[in-house]
């Protein structure tokens, strides 16, 4: 007899967990549901915002690029080709100043000099 009253108050008692474990879960469900009402909401302007910060930034790119980028490469390039083709002259023109010099030093003299006799070394001593 005591434990069938033990028993039925148990199975009271779990059953009135079960309802305030389903109140429980009917009172979340419910913050969950204005939670992402509420993020819904609050991440529209945050998006329009970061839209309008990316296209702000999109322009100022572009205006960069063909206002001072574009004008500069055009500039460094052009500067880099004449500083090259100046390089090219002068070498050519020092090769053909050496060629006309060293006619110029053949012509002048009448017979080189001898050429000087190897001298023997002795071999090293161990």
């Amino acid at each position: 007899m005591v434990s069938a009253t033990v028993r039925d108050i148990a199975i009271i008692l779990v059953a009135l967990e079960i309802l305030i474990m389903n109140g429980l879960l009917v009172v979340l469900i419910w913050q969950v549901w204005r939670l992402v009402k509420m993020i819904g909401a609050e991440m529209k302007p945050v998006i329009k915002d970061s839209q309008e910060t990316v296209g702000t930034v999109k322009g100022s790119a572009e205006f960069v690029s063909s206002s001072i980028i574009s004008p500069l490469i055009s500039t460094s390039s052009r500067l880099a080709g004449i500083v090259r083709s100046v390089q090219v002259i002068r070498s050519e023109l020092k090769g053909s100043m050496g060629e006309m010099g060293q006619a110029r030093r053949q012509s002048r003299t009448v017979d080189p000099a001898p050429p000087q006799e190897a001298r023997e070394t002795p071999p090293p001593v161990t």
